[in-house]
């Protein structure tokens, strides 16, 4: 990594000679943003930053694992934050090798309700942004009451669902207002871990598809779930919300 991170050092210098621009940039006021992903990129996005560049592809499915380019480092040398989880330790490695001034940000990937608003508040306080991410986090709280009021009223017979949730996205049976179970995960389903899900009798599985490794409860009659996590092209943290909203109505249909 260390010999990896020179050459990177050197081929940033290069590019900022020559004046080269980093991909995914958004070219607008206020501070500068590298976020590791679309994730990082929502939370920024909800806190009120306009000027975000996203380093990690949405090709790339597991970002520790992300190789970072030249131009990665030019993006950092020129930003003003850099945010990134705490299981991307390639972020700070690259901030410290481009010599950038930015200041690092872990960020709390947690797409809970609370700890979302709380999330997009303590950024927005350091953009001073916060007039941005109050407006946005009061738009949160409508659509997300909207969106559990939806799900809700699919819940069939009435009755509450029984779900068993990949521990990332465990955030979505509150929003179905479904019982959760049990959770399992992030490190692989074990035989007895099955067994255990399985005796809980859930109606459904929620699974995460960023970390899915195919069916979880193969034998079982429920039906599994896929949700999300990551925004779309558009780093909006609420269509992560609609998404699976739309995917727990589907399934409870």
């Amino acid at each position: 990594m260390a010999v990896r991170l020179l050459t990177l050092t050197a081929a940033a210098l290069l590019l900022a000679g020559c004046g080269s621009t980093s991909p995914q940039a958004q070219p607008d006021s206020g501070p500068k943003v590298v976020a590791t992903t679309s994730w990082e990129a929502g939370f920024a996005k909800a806190a009120g930053a306009k000027n975000v560049t996203v380093i990690v592809p949405k090709s790339v499915l597991h970002a520790p694992d992300y190789d970072p380019k030249p131009s990665d480092l030019k993006a950092v040398a020129d930003a003003d934050f850099v945010l990134y989880a705490p299981f991307e330790s390639f972020a700070p490695k690259i901030t410290e090798a481009a010599g950038s001034k930015a200041k690092k940000v872990e960020v709390a990937l947690d797409n809970s309700r609370d700890k979302v608003k709380t999330e997009v508040t303590r950024l927005a306080e350091l953009f001073g942004t916060q007039d941005a991410a109050k407006k946005w986090n009061a738009d949160f709280d409508t659509e997300y009451t909207k969106l559990a009021g939806d799900v809700k009223a699919k819940w069939p017979a009435g009755q509450q669902p029984k779900v068993v949730a990949q521990a990332f996205v465990g955030y979505a049976a509150d929003l179905a207002g479904a019982e959760l179970l049990a959770v399992y995960g992030p490190e692989p389903v074990t035989a007895s871990k099955v067994a255990e899900l399985a005796g809980k009798s859930p109606q459904f599985v929620f699974e995460n598809s960023h970390m899915s490794t195919g069916t979880v409860l193969p034998d079982a009659k429920a039906e599994q779930v896929m949700l999300v996590n990551y925004p779309g092209d558009d780093n909006d943290l609420l269509g992560v919300y609609r998404a699976n909203a739309k995917a727990i109505t589907d399934a409870l249909a």
